[in-house]
């Protein structure tokens, strides 16, 4: 069936003969939810006298005789609030409408709706709120878990997905929240990892939900990662994970695991008065912008003469992570700028945060993975472009690493 573009003006003057104000078109009983209920209703007609072999009132024509046997009532929930609708039905119950299936209750992209909703960090109650607010319609809480509770095999699927065998750098982090288990709330983190593939572009690379953190869980991640495909990491950064380095090195023992410097520096400045903190920070600075680890090694010495009495732990935290820290000295600027911070997975936590925030709780573990699946989609999206300086890094891997680069 072909369409004509433009409506006969005769026909627009016709429709709006009674109009005077903008309820009048875009109201509750408007012209517009009129015109769409009435072109629903006879678009089934024709569905039905398609499948029937004639139209109503015409002689039956099929072997069967079936004929029209009525209608039933059904209202359909979407933008434009909530829609009544008369489907006509036949005498043999075989009549399957395409517009408005059997069961649909809800239009097309109304779903879609409440899982872009609910992604942004809205409770349930605030998107009950929303939907009646903006379109009138009452959605019941269970029709809105039901709806985001689709996402869960989704979740599945995505979480066992297959990766790519090399990723030059790899960042992991964890993102604590409250989740309710067993009848009482507990604190629980939620480990995120993001690879930087061949290609300098970031890429979520698994969820995982844990009580605590820890060297056994971490083992079991890093073992799942290599499960999936992921046949070498050259570089992993992370911000001191309890038991992570050791786990890693267990399954890719030549990869180097890399502690985040700014949080280092960030943790060190919380022993300072905010009247000494661009001092402090100054002469930290001087130990990873150094050329070399002697270099960096000296003024880590001199920061301990200027400072140690003061803020001892400061100094003490630097030599015991020490061994974690120098392997940025072993790589040129090119590489350093990228293993220098885990802002590209903090960036990722602090948007995570934002649609946590208004959460006291949530009811179980599948709730978070959900909401965090849904989240990570919604902020990948805007992941376009291969990190900055991506290029000369990759040159410089491709020497640093070049028995293992990918064919």
């Amino acid at each position: 069936m072909t369409l004509s573009k433009d409506l006969p003006n005769d026909l627009i003057d016709s429709l709006l003969s009674n109009y005077k104000k903008p309820e009048d078109l875009i109201g509750e009983n408007g012209l517009l939810k009129q015109l769409t209920k009435a072109l629903i209703e006879r678009a089934l007609q024709t569905e039905l006298a398609e499948h029937l072999g004639h139209e109503k009132h015409e002689s039956i024509t099929n072997r069967t005789g079936n004929a029209r046997n009525g209608k039933s009532r059904k209202t359909l929930k979407g933008e434009f609030g909530e829609l009544s609708i008369e489907i006509p039905r036949d005498r043999e119950g075989s009549f399957e409408p395409q517009l408005i299936p059997k069961h649909q209750t809800r239009w097309t992209g109304f779903d879609e709706k409440i899982i872009s909703l609910y992604s942004r960090g809205m409770t349930v109650r605030e998107i009950q709120t929303h939907l009646a607010e903006m379109y009138g319609i009452d959605v019941s809480p269970t029709l809105i878990s039901s709806v985001t509770d689709a996402v869960v095999d989704e979740v599945k699927q995505w979480q066992s997905r297959p990766l790519n065998s090399v990723y030059p750098v790899v960042y992991l982090d964890c993102i604590h929240v409250k989740v309710r288990d067993t009848g009482s709330v507990r604190a629980k983190a939620i480990y995120l990892a993001i690879g930087i593939n061949m290609e300098g572009e970031k890429e979520v690379l698994g969820l995982w939900i844990a009580q605590t953190e820890g060297a056994k869980f971490w083992l079991s991640v890093v073992t799942e990662l290599k499960n999936r495909g992921v046949q070498d990491i050259f570089i992993a950064c992370v911000d001191g994970l309890k038991g992570f380095p050791e786990a890693i090195e267990a399954v890719y023992p030549k990869a180097t695991v890399q502690l985040c410097i700014v949080h280092m520096v960030r943790n060190s400045l919380n022993y300072v008065g905010w009247n000494k903190r661009k001092l402090v920070a100054a002469d930290l600075k001087r130990i990873y912008t150094a050329s070399t680890v002697d270099e960096a090694e000296q003024y880590l010495t001199e920061f301990e003469a200027e400072w140690g009495k003061s803020y001892p732990p400061i100094a003490h935290s630097w030599r015991n992570n020490w061994a974690r820290i120098i392997p940025f000295f072993d790589y040129p600027p090119e590489i350093r700028k990228i293993i220098y911070t885990t802002n590209a997975i903090e960036s990722v936590n602090m948007s995570l945060r934002k649609v946590t925030k208004s959460r006291g709780s949530f009811p179980n573990d599948d709730a978070v993975m959900k909401l965090f699946y849904l989240a990570l989609n919604n902020i990948s999206k805007k992941w376009t472009l291969p990190l900055r300086d991506w290029k000369p890094a990759l040159n410089r891997f491709t020497i640093q690493f070049e028995d293992r680069m990918p064919l």
